[in-house]
């Protein structure tokens, strides 16, 4: 994983493998909060155009429907409909992992308190 260290990788697997053990985490029971992020895209990322967009800063990004959803997003069968080209950063998102359920918990929170998920 390009950008991890080992002690950083370790802590990302045990931690993605204690949250799956603990029944935690389960993707069927999510809000799929991750596949409304914004991704920014690097430059050996290969995603159609029709995908992508630029933010008024300049930056590359996977584009979204006016909800906030990742337009690669097949809404009929909620996958990614560009698995096998994804982006890198989508390919470093480990489910389960620290960062994963650090959005959870976030999202979790703000919608207990009535306060909508706010898009970048």
């Amino acid at each position: 994983m390009p950008g991890y260290g080992a002690r950083e990788i370790e802590h990302i697997v045990d931690g993605s493998a204690q949250a799956l053990r603990s029944g935690d985490v389960d993707c069927t029971r999510c809000d799929a909060v991750c596949c409304r992020l914004t991704v920014v895209l690097q430059s050996e990322d290969r995603i159609p155009p029709r995908f992508t967009a630029y933010t008024p800063e300049g930056l590359h990004v996977m584009d979204r429907d006016e909800e906030g959803w990742c337009l690669a997003i097949d809404a009929a069968r909620m996958q990614c409909s560009i698995y096998e080209i994804r982006p890198q950063i989508c390919r470093r998102f480990v489910m389960a992992g620290p960062y994963c359920q650090e959005v959870r918990a976030d999202y979790s929170d703000r919608m207990a308190r009535g306060i909508p998920l706010q898009l970048y």
